[in-house]
């Protein structure tokens, strides 16, 4: 009598299940996949136990994909190892699962495993040279349809990288949002207190929106936009639509939520009788400080004209930072050039000549001269020189005349206002 027996898993083994997964933590071992996803395993897919009575003293769980077999969890009280329950739970879990029709079943272990016998005696070969790389996926599947209700989205993880130059801004954002959030469990470690909610503010055209989408990138959670003129059509009124907004937004596990113009709705409030936009202040007001008792979410309003906000919006305790989001300097521009132009005529362009023809200019100012230089030069060559001599592609020339013809977004008024802002206003 070997004392135990196989029989396929029931939800009553779940217990023992746990109590297996909890020895071999405690012996030191990091199991591959988690505690959730054994658990899980077992009730939809393929799983055996050994059992003594009804105690079990071993488990193996497996999962199919195609052909290919996976085992998920193998584990035996150390009690009863040494008795050829490993191996027979294998052959039970490859039998079980043969309706699949798998051509291989895989296992990985962690390092520090020693007890393989097991797999040896099955037939299971070592592959050397491999490594098991492992992402975790930010976005659920269950928070998609939410996201898409608020009309968000989960950005590509490289926008941070692909903001162009503005390095004295990004290094800001990095270390002031970025850094405290992504490591909260340091951050609170040494007394930091994770943002909650910042404020954006800068000439119209200088990026804004790019970095807050930059940020949700660099931090891989959801990003989702409120436009306030969209709201204005609900019918339960531009207040009413924005608190419903913000409710199902509390529902997301981790989000960068932006609001743009966001004096729009929040301007001084002055007048008798009050205006309608008062409500919609005062409700975004109410909103704020609920909305910075969750975690792992940041609100983020950008705005062209803070002057214009009211100035209960900006005080201590809603906002944690009030941040300046100026004009690119010639690194920026630099980098913002060496985009836009195309690989088969960079070499000849005289960037250094660009950069400094261009100071003043906006990002968007940068981009529309450049777009522009292209179309120039692409039309110019098909229909004045007729195909004949077609060039590579714009000269400096081209981009030089781009940058000339360009009205400029920010004046030397606004910009010399907005230095004056940043003396008064920002908070870093």
């Amino acid at each position: 009598m070997t004392g135990w027996r196989l029989r396929d898993f029931h939800p009553d083994d779940l217990d023992g299940i746990l109590a297996l997964w909890e020895e071999i933590k405690a012996s030191g071992t990091e199991p591959v996949y988690g505690l959730s996803e054994v658990l899980a395993s077992c009730e939809k897919d393929d799983a055996v136990v050994a059992v003594v009575g009804e105690k079990v003293v071993g488990a193996v769980v497996g999962r199919a994909a195609h052909a290919q077999g996976w085992i998920v969890f193998l584990a035996t009280l150390e009690e009863w190892q040494s008795q050829g329950i490993g191996s027979a739970l294998l052959m039970a879990l490859e039998a079980k699962m043969a309706p699949h029709g798998l051509s291989k079943l895989s296992a990985l272990m962690p390092d520090t495993e020693s007890r393989v016998d097991a797999f040896l005696s099955r037939g299971f070969e070592v592959k050397q040279n491999l490594r098991y790389f492992e992402r975790h996926i930010p976005v659920q599947r269950e928070e998609l349809r939410l996201l898409g209700e608020l009309g968000g989205r989960v950005l590509p993880r490289d926008l941070w990288d692909n903001v162009g130059g503005m390095a004295a801004e990004k290094e800001l954002l990095e270390r002031r949002l970025v850094m405290p959030l992504a490591k909260s469990q340091l951050a609170e470690q040494f007394g930091v207190a994770p943002p909650r909610a910042v404020v954006l503010f800068g000439p119209p055209g200088t990026g804004k929106t790019t970095f807050a989408k930059a940020i949700a990138s660099r931090l891989e959670w959801s990003f989702v936009e409120v436009f306030p003129s969209r709201l204005a059509a609900d019918p339960r009124g531009l207040a009413g639509a924005l608190r419903e907004t913000f409710l199902k937004i509390s529902e997301l596990e981790h989000a960068v939520v932006f609001i743009d113009e966001v004096e729009e709705i929040a301007a001084h409030r002055s007048g008798e009788p009050p205006s309608p936009m008062q409500g919609v202040t005062n409700e975004l007001l109410k909103i704020i400080p609920a909305f910075r008792d969750q975690p792992d979410r940041l609100l983020i309003c950008a705005t062209n004209f803070i002057r214009a906000l009211d100035s209960a919006f900006l005080r201590h305790g809603r906002f944690d930072y009030v941040i300046p989001i100026g004009l690119p300097d010639a690194a920026a521009r630099r980098s913002i050039w060496e985009r836009y132009i195309p690989a088969s005529t960079r070499g000849a362009v005289d960037l250094d000549q660009l950069v400094e023809s261009s100071s003043g200019f906006s990002p968007a100012d940068i981009e529309y001269a450049a777009r522009r230089a292209s179309q120039n030069a692409l039309e110019d060559a098909v229909y004045t020189a007729g195909g004949a001599s077609i060039q590579s592609g714009p000269s400096t020339a081209d981009y030089v005349a781009a940058i000339s013809s360009t009205r400029t977004t920010v004046s030397a008024e606004v910009a010399a206002e907005f230095l004056e802002d940043i003396d008064t206003l920002a908070r870093l």
